[in-house]
């Protein structure tokens, strides 16, 4: 006899809401609750259980446990087990509204329990995030015995492993279904290919794959997910054509997502091309997790507008959706676009999280404006992400490549977390601003704080060595890496070693190392030697070094440049003119350096022989009387460090980074300046950059005859222009 629930319309325990909680479901319902014979409601068991799983799914935690109530007022215990499924459907709707403490005391109370009633219990621990109290109730039920486990039991367990610690869990797992016979069920075989996918065994999903005797779109989907997952980009494209080929399986939206994650990481445009295609064939353009994945794809492969223009084009736009095409315009290196649309979604009122906001702090650098980067600060504080660590990071690593490294001190200072990132990043804005001190001082702080070092803090301190001469100190952070913690170094860490014996002018050990070192010599490690010869004008080493990188990249100019340079150090123009042209003959061309200063919000950018600035005139004319006085002075330009002449036979260049001084607000005070005035308590920094650039090479990085330049120009003001690094 099925069991029935009387429940009165005015006096039970159910609000008024449940007539419009159910009425849309209402031909579902195996009774009529709106009959108007009486004023009770008459539910079977069915259908209270369907009412309790519309209250699990709504999240609607009051009806729910008022449901509960009237179940109780009326239960008879002689009717206790067709009321099994009530009581599984109550434990259901509990652990889907968060109150995992009432299922359990649900559960605890059944009389009589069923398979269903521990999938329920398991299930819910699982969809809470409490993975291992879940797999505690498994191992009852295996113990106890009453009840078998079933597949849905498994898929369950198998649906929450992710990560390499489940893989021994995952294995259990494998072997219950093998056991039980469930091996060959579909379902199964799902669960095993993804989560042994998702904690990186790759071989051992693969074998599952290969043995299913049925499959279907969420078996392949699994998989090629999985690959992509795991970096196996190209074995996920091949088997997506197979998938194609097996004619019985049509892709789904996850399948194309998950395609075009392959075709970001291998960015291959052609590919990522034909998936857009037959997206748009699909008509599933405007899913948002589609249209972030196919901004991603176009980002990585280098065609930005493509991207934009699919953002432009979107009907909607989510969190996940802002950060993609601002990392996108970051990463094709349209740097000041990424910030305007940045400051165009404040204006439109668009709600910004967290991770947007972290990664616009990723775009600043040294040629974006530091007031920009204040009025982000200003917008984190307004918000209060300053408690998230990327965001508070990311200001870190703003103000530091803006030059104001006592602000993100400050940052630093006010954090009350803080993450291995977080004293990397304070450490590589003292070595970058070649404060050596500070950043080992960091360094002992953060063993004190017990925070665990990483490959890139050592790599911080090298280079911080590097740039202050500690060659003891930093031989042996190379030797406390492997040591004490375990870490091989990388090509990165063997090129600031370069780097740093090469400032030192210890050429010869240089070689030495290079020669003993227990992997092939990457491209880095060639381009620190050969800096640190262009720095010493070592041409037989610099030749040595040349020839390596050469064959490293063939269609680099970094090697041509720098080596012409040394040649020309040493008054040696026939064999620079012979390097130059071997590198027209193999169609390289130098890309131009970039210098710009802001003054009051505004950022003025030079290149050499910039003819483009409205002040031009003004500007060259100022620099002409400047170096009659510097002259006076004493100064005799160092043609080794000017990078780019390579195409004149100007032996007397203008530096862009010198083209900014006139309108540096000192220089405006002169007498033969008539340029603008600026007050003179106006904010102004000065920043140089070369694109074509590499963060080893000592002398792509230090201009010394610029830095000379600049220093003994005259100054009207009392206060030095640059301040030595």
């Amino acid at each position: 006899m099925k069991l029935k629930w009387v429940f009165q319309k005015s006096s039970s325990h159910l609000p008024s809401l449940v007539t419009s909680l159910i009425f849309p479901f209402r031909n579902q319902f195996h009774q009529n609750p709106f009959a108007e014979t009486s004023s009770t409601f008459v539910l079977n068991h069915l259908d209270v259980s369907f009412l309790l799983s519309i209250c699990g799914r709504e999240g609607n935690l009051h009806l729910g446990s008022s449901l509960h109530a009237s179940i109780i007022k009326s239960f008879e215990p002689s009717n206790h087990y067709n009321g099994v499924v009530i009581m599984n459907s109550l434990i259901s709707m509990y652990d889907r509204c968060g109150k995992l403490s009432d299922a359990v005391k649900v559960f605890d109370e059944m009389l009589t329990r069923d398979t269903i009633s521990w999938n329920a219990l398991i299930g819910g621990f699982v969809r809470n995030g409490k993975f291992f109290a879940g797999f505690s109730y498994f191992k009852a039920m295996c113990l106890v015995g009453d009840c078998k486990f079933d597949k849905a039991t498994l898929t369950t367990i198998l649906s929450a492993c992710d990560g390499l610690e489940f893989c021994c869990i995952i294995k259990m797992m494998h072997g219950l279904a093998f056991l039980s016979g469930f091996g060959q069920e579909i379902t199964v075989g799902n669960a095993l290919v993804s989560s042994y996918l998702k904690c990186g065994c790759v071989g051992l999903g693969m074998q599952v794959f290969d043995e299913m005797g049925e499959r279907n779109v969420i078996t392949w989907t699994a998989v090629i997910s999985g690959l992509a997952r795991n970096g196996h980009h190209e074995h996920s494209l091949k088997l997506f054509k197979e998938m194609m080929s097996y004619g019985s399986v049509e892709p789904n939206s996850l399948t194309y997502l998950s395609l075009l994650t392959a075709c970001s990481g291998l960015e291959a445009l052609k590919e990522g091309c034909q998936i857009h295609g037959l997206i748009l064939k699909l008509g599933i353009q405007s899913d948002l997790c589609i249209g972030s994945a196919l901004m991603d794809m176009y980002s990585k492969s280098g065609r930005i507008g493509e991207a934009w223009k699919i953002f432009e084009s979107a009907e909607e736009l989510d969190m996940v959706s802002l950060t993609v095409i601002l990392a996108g315009f970051t990463q094709n290196g349209c740097e000041e676009e990424a910030i305007q649309i940045f400051l165009k979604m404040l204006k439109m009122g668009i709600e910004i999280d967290g991770n947007v906001v972290s990664v616009v702090l990723g775009v600043f650098g040294a040629d974006t404006s530091l007031r920009l980067g204040q009025q982000v600060h200003s917008f984190v504080v307004k918000k209060n992400f300053i408690c998230n660590p990327f965001v508070s990071n990311g200001l870190i690593n703003m103000y530091s490549k803006c030059g104001a490294l006592d602000e993100s001190m400050k940052v630093f200072d006010r954090m009350r977390e803080r993450n291995s990132v977080t004293w990397n990043s304070m450490i590589a804005a003292f070595a970058r601003h070649g404060d050596a001190s500070k950043a080992l001082q960091l360094y002992e702080n953060m063993q004190l704080e017990g925070a665990k070092p990483t490959d890139v803090t050592f790599l911080s301190l090298l280079h911080a060595c590097s740039h202050a001469g500690l060659v003891k100190k930093g031989m042996e952070f190379l030797k406390s890496m492997t040591k004490d913690h375990g870490m091989n170094p990388r090509s990165e860490h063997y090129a600031c070693v370069v780097d740093m014996l090469g400032r030192a002018g210890m050429l010869s050990e240089a070689r030495n190392f290079i020669e003993k070192l227990p992997e092939q010599p990457g491209l880095l490690v060639w381009q620190a030697l050969l800096g640190a010869c262009s720095l010493y004008g070592d041409s037989e080493m610099g030749k040595y070094a040349a020839d390596h990188l050469f064959l490293e990249t063939p269609h680099s100019t970094v090697p041509y440049v720098l080596l012409a340079n040394i040649y020309s150090s040493e008054g040696n123009w026939k064999e620079r003119a012979r390097t130059i042209r071997r590198m027209k003959e193999v169609g390289t061309a130098k890309e131009t350096g970039i210098s710009w200063i802001e003054i009051d919000k505004k950022v003025h950018s030079f290149t050499v022989g910039d003819k483009m600035h409205p002040q031009t005139e003004i500007i060259y004319g100022v620099l002409t009387e400047l170096f009659v006085l510097m002259v006076d002075e004493g100064y005799v330009p160092d043609k080794k460090f000017i990078l780019y002449y390579l195409d004149d036979d100007r032996r007397d260049p203008i530096h862009n980074d010198q083209v900014t001084l006139p309108i540096f607000p000192p220089f405006q005070n002169l007498p033969f300046s008539s340029l603008p005035r600026q007050p003179p308590d106006s904010q102004r920094f000065v920043g140089k950059e070369l694109k074509e650039k590499t963060r080893l090479s000592p002398v792509l990085w230090l201009r010394t005859d610029c830095s000379a330049s600049t220093q003994l120009a005259p100054n009207p003001s009392s206060k030095p222009l640059f301040e030595p690094k």
